[in-house]
């Protein structure tokens, strides 16, 4: 059986719930969802259930936005020929396909996109890439999603005449790089209100100001929206703030009318309901991806600029074909992976994880570090090998800044970059065993015992009577989730078996039928959760759950998604 989670139940101001209760006349659960999740009194709980277009800020407080705008509007008067080079993932695709798209309306000049090929030049501004803008006349590149840190890049740019625009939204280093224009609205000067935007977010803040510059209609940008929530969702970026008004109107968009792509692959995923943030994260996003993880990223903005209904199908299962090829691979290694660590008492008693193979293919060691993670819970770090040099992609648990642990092995490292939970990094092969050492002794120093085990954080605990679809409806009102905005959980305890009716299902799965004491029942499932199912028939047990909608032949029902179980404390 695996280790027990720890569960924790968020604290809620007690004086918010109630004042809460008063002013919105909702059941207290649905208040103290509100309350723990920073919203304290009517208005604010208006604004996050009515969230409006008209509220997303000014694009010209962004720092940078002027000069960006005024120089992009100068190279369409004297017709200079401009390039927008983004990053091979999610973001950087529609970042590149949404302002490529908007500048291509508005110019009839030269006008190219660009993406670096993740193996031959890899992340950020690549060399090849500038050499191919001077070579092609280019005199304007607006990068999106990357740029921040490109200091010899966008140095070596402007030396041959080219003005770079840098949309980027990751952390910037104490100096940025000479560019024209920067808009990163995490630059410590910048005072723009809302910091999370993703890489895509800030491409739409671009074209926002843009069209205010030109005077025209917003809806020439909202039009955009469905790339903007693809970018969120597969971006993981807070669904709060200004973030969440965006990806409530993108999700709404992409179910009402859609771009020709995220409708095809829709169609390609089998989505037969409307499409949520999390379908967008598991159906759209990988298919989207796997294009740079297992070919040519262009793919995925060429597929996203099309417009021909006759063109769009041969392109979308381009993509689907590069999403089943990385699929095989990423069970491939992640089964290797796990291998390695489970032959060796060594490993498993680490506080990290360092693999390092060098055949393991580049474009899924993200995910399969991520994957290690479900199975060994600590800091994980997966490396290959590409162009001489050792590569890999790190993933972090809950609370333990995996940047921070990398970049105290820097003089280690050749170049290195990420964000709390998620990093990448490149060094010499031949020093793959000292980082191996050092990050594992950083992290055993650093790291806390609650790290080191999962965390279930709860929203609130519920008597099962309230699980109706009355209460479900007003959860509902708390979409798009995502983070800083995750779809509630709940703990209910003291539950028994219904009957006998719990069972386990294909050997793994446990299908649940619970009830209380005061007769309240509930249908639900728990996936990879068949080794409770003893404690489920013994009871009383506590559960820990979500609760959802089931689909089945026309009918439409409450169910609970089971996230855990707990024998009852007596």
């Amino acid at each position: 059986m695996k280790p027990d989670k720890r569960w924790t139940v968020k604290t809620a101001d007690e004086e918010v719930v109630d004042r809460l209760c008063n002013e919105l006349q909702v059941q207290p659960a649905v208040c103290r969802l509100l309350a723990v999740r920073g919203i304290k009194e009517y208005e604010s709980a208006r604004l996050f259930f009515r969230p409006e277009l008209t509220h997303l800020h000014d694009p010209f407080l962004m720092k940078g936005m002027q000069k960006a705008v005024e120089r992009i509007s100068e190279a369409i008067e004297w017709h200079e020929r401009i390039i927008v080079y983004g990053d091979y993932d999610v973001d950087g695709t529609t970042a590149v396909a949404l302002v490529y798209s908007f500048l291509k309306d508005n110019y009839k000049g030269e006008l190219a996109y660009y993406i670096p090929h993740r193996y031959r030049e890899g992340y950020g501004i690549s060399k090849a890439g500038i050499d191919y803008a001077h070579g092609n006349g280019y005199t304007l590149m607006i990068t999106l999603d990357c740029g921040i840190k490109s200091m010899e890049m966008i140095t070596y740019a402007q030396s041959l005449g080219i003005d770079v625009i840098v949309c980027d939204h990751h952390l910037p280093d104490t100096y940025v790089p000479p560019a024209y224009a920067i808009l990163n609205p995490k630059q410590t000067d910048c005072k723009y209100p809302y910091k999370e935007l993703s890489g895509c977010g800030i491409g739409f803040k671009l074209v926002s100001g843009l069209a205010k510059y030109w005077k025209q209609p917003m809806e020439n940008v909202y039009k955009f929206l469905d790339l903007v929530a693809t970018s969120i969702a597969a971006d993981i970026v807070p669904i709060d703030g200004e973030n969440r008004i965006l990806a409530y109107y993108g999700v709404r968009q992409i179910n009402d009318s859609p771009c020709l792509a995220i409708a095809t692959l829709k169609e390609l995923g089998g989505v037969q309901k409307a499409l949520s943030i999390s379908d967008l994260v598991f159906v759209i996003g990988p298919r989207v991806n796997a294009a740079g993880r297992m070919d040519d990223a262009r793919k995925a903005v060429e597929f996203f600029i099309e417009n021909d209904p006759l063109k769009i199908p041969a392109l979308a299962a381009a993509l689907h074909s590069d999403n089943d090829d990385r699929k095989e691979v990423d069970k491939s290694i992640t089964e290797e992976a796990l291998g390695i660590l489970n032959d060796n008492k060594n490993e498993r008693l680490r506080r990290s994880t360092v693999l390092y193979r060098s055949h393991w293919h580049k474009g899924v060691v993200g995910i399969v570090a991520s994957r290690l993670i479900d199975h060994y819970y600590r800091p994980t770090i997966v490396l290959t090998s590409a162009n001489g040099k050792a590569t890999g992609s790190a993933r972090s648990v809950s609370g333990f800044n995996i940047y921070e642990a990398i970049h105290e092995c820097r003089d280690i490292l050749d170049n290195y970059g990420g964000h709390f939970f998620a990093a990448g990094m490149t060094l010499p092969e031949e020093r793959v065993d000292e980082f191996i050492e050092r990050f594992e002794t950083i992290v055993a120093g650093t790291i806390t015992a609650d790290q080191q085990v999962p965390e279930i954080e709860i929203d609130a605990e519920i008597p099962l009577a309230l699980v109706k679809p009355s209460f479900f409806n007003l959860i509902k009102q708390f979409e798009p989730f995502g983070p800083a905005n995750m779809k509630p959980v709940f703990l209910t305890r003291r539950l028994y078996d219904y009957q006998g009716s719990s069972t386990v299902v294909k050997e793994q799965h446990l299908r649940i039928v619970a009830h209380q004491r005061n007769g309240a029942i509930i249908e639900g499932i728990g996936f990879g959760l068949g080794e409770k199912y003893e404690l489920v028939k013994h009871g009383p047990f506590d559960m820990v759950y979500n609760i959802e909608e089931n689909e089945h032949n026309g009918n439409v029902r409450l169910q609970v998604r089971v996230v855990d179980i707990k024998k009852s404390e007596n």
